[in-house]
């Protein structure tokens, strides 16, 4: 019953914003359009179709706001009004009782909070989807917060999501679109990502390795955890103070060099998948702030480390060299990086391919660098590539995002960023490093006590591999017969067909030459008529 409740509610809901509407006619599922017509507003509503969406989800609640934030990172699905819509929402959500978030520390940390801390506010400092947070203070005085999940989130995720994934299927089933957007895996997606933001040690450890990469740089700070007021549904990290990285009256007021602060932002990205092949994933505007100590170096502060993405070896080699060739428009090297990477299949016409990247990519690098995203033209390009069956890879997906949300907060905070000037050198650096002596001897010691350990085995394997090969030998004479046999046909067959071509090149040239008729013909017919007896006689 309570699953009907809830269904009835999302079809209300959706059928008052005329969600259905959003998809083309020819795309509707009719079962669905029939479902909410009952619910559907009498009047024609005049909002967009993406405020309508963000809407709707905003009246469903916590786990569909959510739901929203992780659509508003598939720009490769959605149209980009959609897209820029879905990223107004904010996690500004209905707190829970101060008591309740009380009773729920003390519960997981085993002792009352006026043992635990100095002092602790019952009052939140802020309430989302997922989580709350309070501030207080530990027995020596340093200030930190509290974070803990929502009571009862994991009952809510399960049946929102399993309503999902049941609107998601009858999308896919009768929606003609159904197959490109992919609803079912969007869905899947989104139940592995919310169901790992529960675990706040996993948030803790991302939060401390990330700390830990940037602790001798003056980018980007990251507050400290404490461990041993951390659980799986508590953690306690130090208070950061800060204005945030979109408010830029407080930004100027404080006489932050804008520019400055901009580049910043995307060495911070290209460090940590470079550099550190590490990469906060969540990087909207809630969770930057800006540091105001020093406002002619300033410095970045991350928070909510849930989401954290990560590369293959192989995949930050591939994406480097990729984003090199497409600023320079070699569009033959990317199409043949995407087959060499494993990104596209194997047997991926390059010419087709690269022609397709070409088609799409001019028209962007037509304009001004300065002019040029950086994060528009990476979901394009992978956008062309799903068209030659790239599969949803989410490591590429999580990079996408991150970028398009590195590039808007530069962008924002400074309209002239080019993203090219600080990348490019960046890139060449790195691809140059990654060859030099220094790394590959560093490569070789990382990897030594590996090979040592595997070493003694190896005349073992050498010894069977080579009694298997003297068994296959013995055992099997008719298998070397059998491949006798065919070499020998296949020698005999090439053998006919040239003497088929010299016959046949014979013929059609005495017959020419000797057919008094023939040479009322013209010399294009005859030739014609030759080279289907040759192909006649080679068949």
């Amino acid at each position: 019953m309570t699953h009907f409740r809830r269904l009835l509610t999302i079809l209300a809901t959706f059928g008052r914003y005329r969600i259905d509407e959003l998809l083309p006619i020819h795309a509707r599922p009719r079962a669905l359009s029939w479902l909410m017509r009952p619910f559907r507003r009498t009047e024609k509503t005049e909002l967009s179709r993406g405020q309508r969406l963000r809407m709707a989800l905003e009246d469903l609640g916590p786990i569909f706001i959510k739901f929203g934030q992780l659509l508003s990172t598939r720009p490769d699905l959605l149209p980009p009004d959609i897209v820029e819509e879905l990223n107004k929402l904010q996690d500004r959500v209905q707190p829970f009782p101060g008591s309740q978030f009380q009773a729920m520390v003390e519960q997981a940390l085993g002792q009352p909070v006026d043992v635990a801390f100095a002092r602790f506010d019952l009052e939140p400092l802020a309430s989302a989807s997922i989580a709350q947070v309070h501030a207080a203070c530990l027995k020596d005085g340093t200030e930190v917060v509290v974070k803990a999940v929502r009571p009862g989130i994991e009952n809510v995720i399960e049946q929102d999501v399993a309503l999902m994934a049941w609107l998601a299927k009858l999308i896919e089933r009768y929606s003609l679109d159904g197959q490109r957007l992919r609803p079912v895996q969007v869905v899947d997606e989104y139940r592995q990502t919310i169901f790992d933001e529960l675990d706040l040690m996993r948030e803790a450890a991302n939060a401390a390795q990330l700390r830990r990469n940037f602790e001798t740089s003056p980018l980007l700070y990251v507050p400290r955890i404490y461990w041993e007021y951390c659980r799986r549904r508590v953690l306690v990290m130090e208070r950061i103070y800060g204005a945030q990285v979109t408010d830029l009256e407080t930004l100027h007021k404080h006489g932050v060099d804008i520019k400055r602060l901009a580049e910043r932002g995307v060495e911070i990205f290209f460090t940590q998948v470079f550099e550190h092949n590490f990469f906060h994933a969540d990087m909207h505007p809630g969770n930057v702030y800006v540091s105001l100590e020093d406002p002619d170096n300033p410095s970045y502060i991350a928070l909510d480390m849930a989401i954290i993405g990560s590369l293959s070896r192989e995949d930050q080699f591939y994406l480097a060299r990729n984003l090199l060739a497409m600023f320079r428009r070699d569009y033959r090297q990317v199409a043949e990086l995407h087959v060499l990477s494993g990104w596209v299949p194997k047997d991926t016409p390059i010419g087709a391919f690269e022609a397709a990247i070409r088609t799409v990519c001019e028209p962007i690098f037509a304009k001004p660098i300065k002019d040029i995203s950086f994060g528009d033209a990476l979901i394009t390009l992978f956008q062309t590539a799903r068209r030659f069956d790239m599969p949803v890879q989410p490591q590429l997906v999580l990079l996408q995002k991150t970028l398009v949300n590195i590039e808007g907060l530069g962008r924002q905070l400074y309209p002239e960023l080019d993203l090219w000037e600080t990348a490019h050198p960046f890139l060449e650096r790195w691809l140059k490093r990654r060859f030099h002596p220094k790394t590959l001897f560093h490569e070789l010691r990382r990897q030594a006590p590996e090979w040592m350990e595997k070493f003694p085995e190896v005349p073992h394997l050498v010894f069977d591999t080579l009694h298997k090969i003297n068994e296959l030998g013995e055992t099997a004479p008719e298998l070397r017969r059998a491949s006798i046999e065919i070499r020998n046909y296949s020698l005999q067959q090439q053998q006919r067909k040239r003497r088929r071509l010299i016959a046949a090149i014979a013929f059609a040239a005495s017959a020419y030459w000797l057919w008094p008729s023939a040479h009322a013909l013209p010399l294009e017919g005859v030739l014609l008529a030759a080279v289907g007896l040759i192909a006649l006689l080679m068949s």
